[in-house]
């Protein structure tokens, strides 16, 4: 079983940057595809970012360029550097783990984290 666990949100004006983590424990980190999502109030949840064991990542269309996804194997922790918020990014961010040994992301995750709140003011 994978326990994940969010830090790192927070309040800042538009223009301003935060770095999210996440850490992992149980399971073999290393072997997992991690992924960051987010919900807005009143919106599904979408995909921000995700990144594989191997490092290939990929990005919503409206984050690219902004928010960078990265990955500490050796600490277990996985993160989302967010430069350049905007109120749009206002959210819930959620760390979502799979267990999965393939070049390209999931489309699906099987363990999530309870998620942490940035909220960009204008």
């Amino acid at each position: 079983q994978v326990q994940l666990v969010e830090s790192g949100g927070g309040l800042v004006q538009a223009g301003g940057s935060l770095r999210l983590s996440c850490a992992a424990s149980g399971g073999i980190f290393s072997v997992n595809a991690m992924g960051w999502y987010r919900q807005a109030p009143g919106k599904q949840r979408e995909l921000v970012a995700a990144i594989t064991r191997g490092g290939n990542t990929n990005y919503a269309d409206s984050v690219k360029g902004r928010f960078t996804i990265s990955r500490d194997n050796a600490k277990n922790t996985m993160y989302l550097q967010m430069n350049s918020l905007q109120p749009e990014d206002t959210a819930v961010y959620f760390c979502a783990a799979k267990r999965w040994l393939g070049t390209l992301p999931p489309n699906e995750y099987d363990y999530w984290g309870q998620g942490t709140q940035v909220t960009v003011s204008s």
